[in-house]
C-alpha cells in the first residue's frame, strides 16, 4: 500500500474496530478469572461505608478512586467526541485517563482530539499517551512527540502481536522490540507503561520488561474485548477469518497474569486490566495484587454518549468498589489488600 493511501485505511480500520466492539463481536468464552475469587464477608465491619477511603497518589495526581479509564480508539472524528467525554468525565471523576493509540494523529493531519485540548478538559488527572511498540521501535522521536502532544505524565507502549498476526496489514517484525522499549524508558522524559490489548502479560515476560527498566506494567488479561475475534470480523476472505478463529479464547485470564505479574514483581507498579466488568471485580483486583484497575470496552457505550454518561457508569462502579471495602472491614485501598478471600484458583 502506498504511502499517501495508508492514512484513510488505517483510519477506516480504527473506525471498524470500533464498530465491532460496539456489536459485541469481540466476546470471548474466557472467564477474566475474577468469578473463581471470593471475600470473607465482615459481619462487623466497625466503620462508616461514608469513611472509606479509596483514594491514592500516582505520577505525582492525587486520585479519588483507584480506576483508569483504558485506552479507546477509532477513526478521528469518532475518536475526537469520545476523548473530549471521557477527559471531562475523568476529570469530574478524579480517575486517570489512558487514551488510544496516537498514531494516527501523530502520522495525519487528524489529531482525533488527541492535542493539548484534552489536558485543559482535564488539568488535575493524569493522562497517559499511548503508541504501539513497533512504531516506539521504528521511529524513536515517536515517543516524545506522543507525550508532548497531551502533556501527558507517562506513556503506554502497547503489545499486540497475536492481533498483529491476524491482520492483513498488521506487523509482524518483532525483532529489536524491547531493546526499543529500554531505550525508550532511558530517555523519556515520563514514566513507561507497557500493556497488553487483551491477552495478557505473564510473569516472565513481566520480568524482562523490569530489566528493561519498566516500572508500570498492565497486565490486559483475556476475559474482555478479543481481539482476535475482532479481526476474524473483520477479515477479508474466509481463510483469513479461519485463521483468525481458533485464537477468539487465546490469552491468559486477567486475574491469572495479575497474580503472575505481582509475584514476579513485587515492587513494580501493577493496573488490572481485561474483562473488568463492575466495582466488585476492581476490589478483587486491588485485593489479588493491582495498585490500579482499567476498564475500557465497558464504557465504551457510555462514551458514544457523552460525559455524563461516563460519569454515572464510574459513580456505579466506585459506590460498588467502596461497598465491597465497607463489607470487608476495609477502611482504606491498604486494608482492602489484606483482607481475608475464601478460596482464590
Amino acid at each position: 500500500m502506498s504511502e499517501e493511501n495508508a492514512e484513510p485505511a488505517l483510519r477506516a480500520r480504527k473506525d471498524h474496530h470500533l464498530d465491532l466492539v460496539l456489536a459485541g463481536a469481540g466476546a470471548t468464552a474466557v472467564s477474566n478469572g475474577f468469578d473463581r475469587i471470593r471475600f470473607a464477608h465482615c459481619a462487623l465491619p466497625e466503620i462508616a461505608l461514608a469513611d472509606v477511603d479509596l483514594s491514592l497518589s500516582w505520577l505525582g495526581r492525587r486520585l479519588n478512586a483507584p480506576l483508569l479509564i483504558s485506552s479507546m480508539t477509532g477513526g478521528p472524528a469518532r475518536a475526537e467526541a469520545i476523548n473530549r467525554s471521557l477527559a471531562e468525565a475523568a476529570q469530574a471523576l478524579g480517575i486517570a485517563l489512558a487514551v488510544g493509540s496516537q498514531r494516527v494523529a501523530l502520522e495525519g493531519a487528524g489529531g482525533g482530539g488527541l492535542g493539548s485540548s484534552l489536558r485543559r478538559a482535564a488539568p488535575d488527572v493524569p493522562i497517559l499517551s499511548n503508541l504501539g511498540a513497533v512504531q516506539v521501535r521504528d521511529d524513536p522521536g515517536l515517543a516524545a512527540r506522543a507525550v508532548e502532544a497531551l502533556e501527558a505524565d507517562a506513556l503506554i507502549i502497547h503489545l499486540n502481536p497475536l492481533q498483529e498476526a491476524l491482520q492483513p496489514e498488521g506487523d509482524t517484525d518483532w525483532r529489536g522490540v524491547l531493546s526499543a522499549i529500554e531505550e525508550t524508558c532511558r530517555t523519556l522524559s515520563v514514566p513507561v507503561v507497557v500493556k497488553e490489548v487483551g491477552a495478557g502479560i505473564d510473569g516472565r515476560t513481566a520480568r524482562r520488561l523490569w530489566e528493561a527498566g519498566v516500572r508500570h506494567i498492565d497486565v490486559a488479561g483475556a476475559g474482555g474485548t478479543s481481539w482476535a475475534a475482532i479481526e476474524a470480523g473483520r477479515a477479508r476472505t474466509p481463510q483469513q477469518a479461519g485463521i483468525a478463529a481458533p485464537f477468539r479464547d487465546w490469552g491468559i485470564p486477567t486475574a491469572t497474569a495479575l497474580r503472575q505479574v505481582r509475584a514476579a514483581l513485587p515492587d513494580a507498579f501493577v493496573i488490572a486490566s481485561g474483562g473488568i466488568r463492575d466495582g466488585l471485580d476492581v476490589a478483587k483486583a486491588l485485593r489479588l495484587g493491582a495498585n490500579l484497575v482499567g476498564q475500557a470496552a465497558g464504557v465504551l457505550h457510555a462514551a458514544m454518549v457523552g460525559p455524563e454518561a461516563v460519569i454515572a457508569h464510574f459513580e456505579t462502579v466506585i459506590a460498588q468498589l467502596r461497598i465491597a471495602a465497607f463489607a470487608t472491614g476495609s477502611a482504606n485501598l491498604d486494608a482492602l489488600r489484606e483482607t481475608p478471600l475464601i478460596s482464590v484458583d
